[in-house]
């Protein structure tokens, strides 16, 4: 993506997760039965909440009859790679070593990182 992708406020990343998950283009009553499982919320409160992600850009809203149908505009691949490039950046200071280093002081087992060790060969 050629424009930076701001980080979502929780509510709405909840709302871009349903997105993400389900078969797109989807009508409202679908994702607010999807988010009921987990963060459920009023209709007016999820039409607010996909109504601020048209405005910036992360959902479009198409049309069909008098029912909208809404798709996302920003992959959850690219939301997370720019969500990681910005924590590289302000936590870490742009220090791939230091987060190296957070991410082995983590908790995480020496088969999550040997996993992980093998997923960034991968990206090469």
């Amino acid at each position: 993506m050629s424009h930076t992708i701001r980080r979502l406020p929780d509510t709405e990343l909840e709302v871009m997760q349903a997105l993400w998950a389900s078969d797109t283009p989807v009508p409202r009553a679908q994702l607010e039965e999807r988010l009921a499982q987990t963060h459920p919320m009023a209709t007016t409160t999820l039409l607010t909440l996909l109504s601020r992600l048209s405005e910036k850009g992360f959902v479009r809203v198409d049309k069909e009859g008098r029912k909208s149908l809404y798709a996302p505009l920003v992959t959850r691949e690219d939301y997370l790679a720019a969500q990681s490039r910005s924590f590289i950046q302000k936590l870490c200071g742009g220090s791939l070593s230091t987060f190296a280093s957070a991410l082995c002081d983590s908790g995480l087992s020496k088969e999550e990182l040997e996993e992980l060790r093998e997923l960034l060969k991968e990206g090469d």
